[in-house]
């Protein structure tokens, strides 16, 4: 009786990274989608990604009621209980990165067929090429328990900050020289910002994978080189 409830149990739990593993790989598409919807100013593509995120809601909505139920019944405690506990918060983080993806693909319906710098929608593809390979890696990290592969992802993030604060500079000035392109930066700078939050999920969840596997948080004050709101933006080189 005793090996039928570990192994129902240990059931339970292996359903529960599944389902993580099923989101995982659903936010991957919808940021990529997003992506190359814009890039390629490809419309029906955007609305396929709004359209995956209710996908991604329902599993979020599924794992955290199960995750519920697994505490309740099985009263799991040290490891066991932070399996359970990471893929609440795994969930919630992988459906934001779903919500986030969601508005990228409506900026990109909104966005008007005036002034469009190919160079400066391609910094917005550079910061998405290295949110998504952050976001890959954590996933890989979360499905083997790679404790190096999770603290290597949380070192990362400020170098998507940097990224985001030198295109952020570089829309302001497209939006100073001329009032016509405010529009198109606008919708931009929202997508980018969109990304680089992204990019703060991802150090989330490798934040959780090191509680998961140690029992312990990292400290609060992660890498962050984001300096949109530093006082000395103003001037502009």
């Amino acid at each position: 009786m005793a090996d039928h409830i570990v192994s129902s149990f240990d059931a339970e739990l292996e359903g529960l990274r599944s389902s993580i593993a099923e989101m995982g790989g659903i936010a991957e598409k919808q940021l990529g989608d997003a992506i190359n919807a814009l890039v390629r100013r490809d419309s029906a593509l955007a609305q396929s990604v709004i359209a995956m995120d209710q996908r991604l809601d329902a599993l979020q909505r599924d794992i955290e009621e199960r995750s519920i139920l697994t505490i309740a019944r099985r009263q799991p405690l040290a490891i066991d209980l932070r399996e359970v506990v990471a893929a609440i918060r795994i969930s919630g983080d992988l459906e934001r990165v779903g919500d986030m993806s969601k508005n990228c693909a409506k900026r990109v319906l909104a966005i008007s067929s005036g002034f469009q710098a190919q160079r400066i929608v391609q910094g917005v593809q550079t910061i998405a090429d290295l949110v998504m390979e952050q976001l890959k890696d954590v996933l890989d990290s979360y499905a083997q328990h790679d404790l190096a592969a999770a603290h290597d992802v949380w070192q990362r993030d400020g170098a998507i900050d940097a990224l985001y604060t030198s295109l952020f500079r570089e829309l302001l000035t497209y939006m100073m020289e001329d009032p016509r392109n405010i529009s198109f930066c606008a919708h931009l700078l929202f997508v980018a910002k969109n990304v680089e939050r992204i990019g703060d999920h991802t150090t989330n969840i490798a934040e959780t994978i090191h509680y998961l596997i140690t029992g312990q948080n990292l400290p609060t004050d992660r890498p962050k080189d984001d300096r949109t709101t530093a006082p000395d933006l103003a001037p502009l080189s």
